[in-house]
């Protein structure tokens, strides 16, 4: 049975900035970009939330929500460097840590033979001792998986701490609500609600071949997260999937030729991140538009066996002249980026 235990800071920048302005406690904050730059939100503290302020969310609906609302711009690199505290904390109650972001991350403790071999006291002293050193509250789920892990840590935000025993989960997993399933989205959410599915009871009595019919290869996936079950390991080395950059514009851009136009910087941007990376092998190239109406479109296109340098610039102007198709609006981002090949991917077979 393992014991995973998922860590995560409660509005992490935001409380960083907080550290730095006691003042601001009790205020509404938000880290984003400003409203003349297109900014969006990157996490608000709970003030905020009380407005209905939330993260990703443009900086221009925040502040209509909140006037009062101090926006602060992010500094990544002090927020790194409290990250990296916090990640050596976690080393060192356990070798098996899989960072999520610079904020969350998923322990296996199951081996850990210190705190009487107690998850739970594990997680009480990570708690403790993320708050005396580095002034930031953790919420910690503890669990025997990684899905419920993930549940639990959110589950009594902020500063929380939920324990999820095997003996308990059963009861827990039937009256949870889908819309805490991992990968169920609002269009996801609302087919279930249609089929009269609102928690992983439902999913349970459900037959498989009817979730399979109506969500496809994701249908086993809810089968499986309705009856608790999640084999994936933690990860102490998480593979790279894709080198890519984008870019938000302060002014849309009115038409393909004008879109055409930034490509350059885009791929000059990307060229860079790529000759970072050690000879990756290039599985397929992709470029992604946002239109002026907030709605998205990816188009990708698979490369050649064993390819290790970028495409040329050709290739992606005529994948952005299709995606842009899509939409026939003016644009307010771009991007552009390749997948890589998955590391077993690329190994040689043997002979027999």
């Amino acid at each position: 049975m393992r014991k995973i235990l998922h860590a995560d800071c409660d509005c992490f920048y935001a409380a960083v900035e907080m550290l730095r302005h006691p003042e601001w406690r009790e205020v509404p904050i938000a880290i984003g970009g400003r409203t003349e730059q297109r900014g969006v939100i990157a996490t608000c503290n709970y003030p905020a939330r009380a407005f209905g302020v939330r993260s990703a969310m443009s900086t221009a609906r925040a502040l209509r929500l909140c006037p009062q609302l101090i926006l602060v711009p992010p500094d990544f690199e002090r927020y790194r460097a409290v990250s990296q505290e916090i990640q050596a904390l976690f080393h060192e109650l356990t070798l098996l840590v899989e960072p999520l972001s610079l904020d969350e991350a998923y322990l296996d403790v199951s081996d850990i033979e210190e705190f009487q071999g107690s998850a739970t006291w594990m997680a009480r002293w990570l708690k403790e001792e993320a708050l005396k050193r580095t002034g930031i509250t953790l919420s910690i789920g503890v669990a025997a998986n990684k899905f419920l892990a993930k549940i639990a840590s959110d589950w009594e935000k902020p500063d929380g701490l939920t324990v999820i025993t095997p003996e308990s989960s059963d009861a827990f997993i039937r009256k949870l609500p889908v819309g805490k399933l991992h990968g169920v989205g609002p269009a996801t959410l609302a087919r279930l609600n249609r089929l009269e599915i609102t928690t992983c009871d439902d999913i349970r009595t459900t037959p498989l071949t009817t979730l399979v019919e109506h969500f496809g290869k994701f249908g086993h996936r809810l089968h499986e997260l309705s009856h608790g079950i999640d084999d994936r390991p933690v990860k102490v080395e998480r593979e790279r999937k894709s080198i890519s950059v984008e870019r938000t514009f302060d002014q849309d851009l009115p038409d393909l030729s004008a879109c055409l136009a930034k490509l350059p910087m885009l791929m000059e941007r990307l060229g860079e991140r790529h000759a970072r990376q050690e000879q990756p092998v290039l599985a397929k190239q992709f470029v992604k538009v946002r239109f002026n109406d907030f709605t998205s479109t990816t188009l990708e296109s698979l490369l050649p066996a064993s390819t290790l340098s970028l495409p040329d610039a050709r290739s992606f102007a005529l994948l952005m002249e299709q995606a842009w198709q899509r939409g026939h609006r003016p644009v307010r981002l771009l991007g552009v980026g390749v997948r890589l090949k998955a590391h077993e991917e690329t190994q040689q077979l043997g002979l027999f």
